[in-house]
């Protein structure tokens, strides 16, 4: 805990408005006064309160002062990243840095105490005012009965309960339509289950099921799914609304009243219907409810009637319509099948039945409507299921004992007890339906007349004001809904062009335009007028959400994401995968083309935002996944032992910011991309107290600058005295097990000879600290260098100030000096340098010049650019050194090796004047370059010599320019070959040289690798391996 003496206690009580601040404490240290005697400060009894809000609490608690605060709700609302500081919680830099009167940094309050309701109890004095508003007033919130139980259960019950449930037990049977119910209930109940999970691993807001599966599974699946559930609420709309029609069309047939004829008058009363809807719709959620609990109580007392009317003694004209009250005989004959019709089948009854099980989710669309979602929607849901479940088990066996398949309905079929010629059960009570069954034209009896419970029931209105409420609750309930999910999706802006129906109005955010929307394809679906067509249809679309709700919940239990933590602990991973596995069989029982067309729009939408990649971050189970996989792959590769065929060069490219060094970056991005390990490295200089806010502000932004340029890499930095030590850091650290590097990658140093020696001296110590490392070395020169810092100073990034010099290092050292704010954005977003390896190479020459064996990687590096399709049409040329008089005998030597190692490179050139003596100007030159750097010790003695080593140790004794001087010729020499054969090549690999540590001095060192590649227009590369095969013509 961060303790507070009794001078840093404020003087002046006004400054303490209810809350605790760092400022407070800063100002009582300015006051030079404490409020308190050295009694009191050395006592800090709680009867001397403090003027500090709370500070009394602390030293109950704790017995001292403190700037720590106690955990609170604000602390952790609408936190998203790891490492996002709570509002009002002090952050680290506060609790253990010294405390200075420059507080700009530090958070507001520290401690706040709450109201029961958890807002703070007092307004800051700087809220307060004249000009001070009303708190909005609060939008209108539900129970789990109110909200979800009874919204739930009135879409279940649906049309298809008193319409079809008794055909379906006519066709299937008791059994069967049991096992139709039961079925349905199974992917519903489990479903249930998985969005209970859900629902209860943090906050829920508006959205429903297209909020809970895009914070599981990710924008990409949960974008797709919110489109095809919220298309399918406003089908379902239509359906229900249909349903409704067709009641309202019998009652007028049956009174010979229709308007125009039985098809459209289901057209215009849908129409119309659904007109009214939206109003009420429109009116507000509110009103809404109230209709909704009204239509609850008209559907149960529809049910008592119904029950009531199974018991009473059956009326002659009943009788004749097929109703004999409770039978044995009739319950066992309707016990099996009895299949008629095209839908006559058992999943084509299932397709007919199981949207009146889909209304599970009625509840979790209104989520943002909740009081508390996580109580309301499993405890509601779950009840839901159950409750209509019994009912659909009730019903169909009650009316499947009252009421026979066939009934004419007429008065006049009664016969007498034995009499001839009378076949089926009704024969037995005195009525003759033999007719009307064999030719199948029979109006009444369940398998023929869908109105059979109004007919069975007490009072038959009763019965037609419960499907009208049962058919326009479930409608109105997915009139809501499907506008509340498309309003979520429209403002997460995951597609285009319907941002416009995310508006929200009013203290609820009604969707308006959304409702219209789902209005229109509402009406366009009424228009089907037929009830069957339609049900099918959005069948595929539910079940296709159920599976992505199961597979949710399976999949973030499966990841073991210590923030899935759902307090609903009554589900089972496994049973939410065979819920997902069941979902997608029944959808192709169903009907298998409309699956297929369900999975590509799914597929479609899902490749969509998997290409637009939207900028957001949900802390979905994927993300987790994708962790989990990393680390498994990651802990299993160090198990797996090394062979020269599976190596990869995996770079650590000292880049620098890697803005600075584009080409560099692109260079080892081609050529690592999609096949091994790249990181990038960049060494702060200076103080780590004054550099590490830098590397936190700077990582973001860099790792989004190389994705942006679709590179493949790491960002790393570390904070260090120099950069050798930098280096040296990060060739130890960086890598993960056997995804470590193996190849130090940098840009050559174009200003060794105008920089300060001892830049030089840790520069050239970088290479022989790989060479200790066994690190192969890639080295990269450009004519125009590397650094494009100061071109982005100039015209992209006014956030830097101008390099002091401007040929700096190519290692990739410390970034320009910031001034003002980083924005990790701004940097992304900022332009893209192109370079060399971002263009197409043509017909060019890719040149190697293997002059040393070191193990291959002066080989491997090239072809692996070749590859690549900017590269692919260049020809790769490779020159090695020979004698003049075993020219051919050394190119077939080199060929026949080349070929074992089947890199496909066969124009081998032999440079047999490689030993000649270079031309004197040329020498000279070099001559002169290394003048500046000679300790000119030829008269001096030894003593003398080692003392101004020792003071300059890149300084070069005439002895060592005399040991060296073949070598030095040799560089010479052979940047006069370069020039002569690849002056105009893409690319020029060479053996890097290597000076002997100790022996060779830094300066002679760059002077030869200056010599070496001065003058050449294409970019070089000077590899070294490692002296480790990467290459072998083995196959095993």
């Amino acid at each position: 805990m961060a303790e507070l003496t009794a001078a840093e206690l404020p003087a002046d009580p006004a400054c303490c408005s209810g809350r605790f601040t760092i400022s407070t404490l800063i100002g009582a240290e300015e006051g030079g006064k404490a409020p308190y005697g050295a009694a009191e400060a050395a006592g800090y009894d709680s009867a001397h309160p403090t003027h500090l809000s709370g500070s009394t609490l602390y030293m109950r608690t704790f017995g001292y002062n403190t700037i720590d605060v106690v955990p609170a709700y604000e602390h952790y609302a609408n936190s998203k990243v790891v490492g996002d500081a709570g509002k009002g919680r002090p952050s680290l830099a506060d609790l253990h840095s010294i405390l200075k009167p420059d507080t700009s940094h530090l958070r507001k309050a520290v401690y706040e105490p709450q109201r029961s309701n958890g807002l703070p109890d007092g307004m800051p004095e700087e809220e307060m005012g004249e000009d001070h508003k009303a708190p909005p007033e609060e939008p209108i919130r539900f129970g789990w009965v109110k909200g979800v139980m009874i919204r739930c259960m009135l879409n279940i019950w649906g049309v298809i309960l008193y319409l079809r449930l008794p055909w379906i037990t006519a066709q299937a049977g008791i059994a069967l339509t049991w096992l139709i119910i039961l079925m349905s209930v199974t992917v519903t109940t489990i479903t249930g289950l998985s969005i209970s999970a859900i629902s209860t691993n943090g906050k829920v807001k508006s959205g429903g099921t297209y909020f809970l599966i895009s914070r599981s599974l990710g924008p990409e699946l949960g974008g797709s799914i919110g489109l095809i559930f919220a298309f399918a609420n406003a089908v379902a709309v239509a359906m229900h609304t249909v349903g409704f029609a067709e009641t309202v069309r019998d009652l007028l047939q049956e009174y010979n009243s229709l308007i125009v004829d039985p098809t459209n008058d289901i057209r215009i009363i849908g129409v119309i219907t659904v007109t009214v809807l939206l109003g009420i719709s429109l009116a507000g959620m509110e009103w809404e409810a109230k209709a909704q609990v009204l239509f609850f109580l008209v559907i149960l007392v529809s049910f008592i009637n119904y029950l009531v009317g199974t018991v009473i003694p059956a009326t002659a004209e009943k009788q004749a319509k097929g109703f004999f009250s409770y039978r044995a005989d009739i319950f066992a004959q309707n016990f099996v099948p009895n299949w008629r019709g095209p839908e006559g089948t058992f999943f084509g009854l299932f397709s007919i039945f199981f949207p009146s099980a889909t209304g599970i989710l009625a509840g979790a669309n209104i989520s943002g409507d909740l009081k508390d979602p996580a109580v309301a929607i499993p405890k509601g849901t779950l009840m839901a299921i159950f409750w209509t479940t019994v009912s659909y088990l009730v019903i169909s066996a009650t009316i499947g004992a009252c009421v026979v398949r066939d009934a004419s309905g007429s008065l006049n079929d009664t016969i007498g007890a034995g009499s001839l010629g009378c076949e089926g059960l009704a024969c037995g009570y005195g009525w003759n339906f033999t007719e009307c069954a064999q030719k199948q034209s029979c109006r009444y009896g369940l398998s023929n007349y869908y109105q059979s419970m109004s007919m069975v029931s007490g009072f038959g209105p009763l019965i037609t004001a419960g499907i009208f409420g049962a058919t326009l609750s479930s409608a109105l309930a997915c009139l809501v809904s499907a506008p509340k999910v498309f309003q979520c999706l429209c403002k997460d802006q995951l597609y285009p062009l319907i941002g416009f129906f995310g508006k929200g109005y009013g203290k609820n955010s009604e969707p308006i335009r959304g409702y219209m929307l789902t209005y229109v394809i509402a009406v366009g679906f009424i228009l089907i007028a037929e009830l069957n067509s339609i049900a099918p249809i959005i069948s595929n679309f539910f079940l296709c959400s159920y599976a992505l709700i199961n597979f949710s919940c399976f999949h973030a239990s499966i990841t073991n994401s210590p923030g899935w933590r759902p307090s609903f602990r009554y589900y089972s991973k496994w049973a939410a995968l065979f819920g997902a596995a069941v979902s997608v069989v029944i959808m192709f029982l169903l009907t298998w083309w409309a699956a297929l067309i369900a999975f590509g729009i799914v597929i479609f939408l899902l490749g969509y935002v998997l290409y637009k990649k939207p900028d957001v971050n949900w802390g979905s189970s994927v993300q987790a996944s994708s962790y989990n996989l990393a680390l498994n792959y990651s802990v299993g590769l160090s198990e797996v032992d090394e062979h020269v065929k599976n190596y990869r060069p995996q770079c650590l490219v000292l880049t620098g910011p890697p803005n600075f060094r584009p080409a560099l970056v692109d260079f080892v991005g081609t050529f690592t991309k999609n096949l091994s390990l790249m990181i990038c490295g960049n060494v702060l200089i200076g103080p780590r107290k004054q550099k590490m806010p830098e590397s936190r502000l700077m990582s973001d932004g860099h790792a989004k600058w190389l994705s942006k340029r679709k590179i493949k890499a790491f960002y790393t930095d570390v904070v260090a005295e120099n950069l050798r030590s930098g280096v040296q850091i990060l060739i130890q650290a960086s890598g993960l097990g056997k995804m470590k590097p193996n190849i130090l990658a940098l840009g050559y140093k174009r200003n060794w000879q105008t920089a300060h020696p001892q830049t030089m001296e840790d520069y050239v110590g970088i290479l022989h600290d790989a060479f200790d490392f066994k690190y192969g070395v890639c080295l990269m020169r450009m004519k125009e260098g590397l650094d494009v810092s100061r071109v982005m100073q100039a015209h992209v990034n006014p956030m830097f100030e101008p390099a002091e010099d401007p040929k700096e290092s190519g290692t990739g050292g410390t970034a320009a000096p910031v001034t003002g704010t980083w924005d990790p954005d701004a940097l992304a977003a900022g332009q893209q340098a192109s370079t060399v390896f971002q263009t197409e190479q043509g017909k060019k020459t890719i040149d190697i010049y293997w002059l040393f064996d070191d193990g291959g990687l002066t080989l491997l590096i090239p072809y692996l650019l070749g590859r690549k399709k900017r590269w692919g049409k260049c020809k790769i040329r490779v020159f090695v050194g020979g004698q003049i008089n075993r020219m051919d005998e050394e190119r077939k030597a080199i060929v026949s090796l080349l070929s074992k190692f089947r890199l496909g490179f066969h124009e081998v050139h032999i440079l047999p004047d490689i030993n000649q003596k270079p031309r004197p100007e040329h020498i000279k030159r070099f001559d002169d370059l290394i003048a500046p750097f000679r300790l000119n010790d030829g008269f001096k003695d030894e003593a003398a010599v080692n003392e101004m080593r020792h003071d300059c140790p890149w300084k070069i004794s005439d002895e060592e320019v005399n040991k060296n001087r073949a070598k030095s010729l040799r560089q010479v020499r052979l940047n006069e070959i370069l020039l002569d054969y690849s002056r105009d090549a893409a690319l020029v690999a060479i053996t890097l040289p290597i000076g002997r540590k100790g022996r060779c001095p830094s300066s002679l060192y760059m002077a030869w690798l200056e010599t070496l590649s001065q003058d050449l227009r294409p970019p070089v590369i000077l590899t070294r391996g490692n002296q480790e095969n990467v290459l072998t013509f083995y196959c095993q």
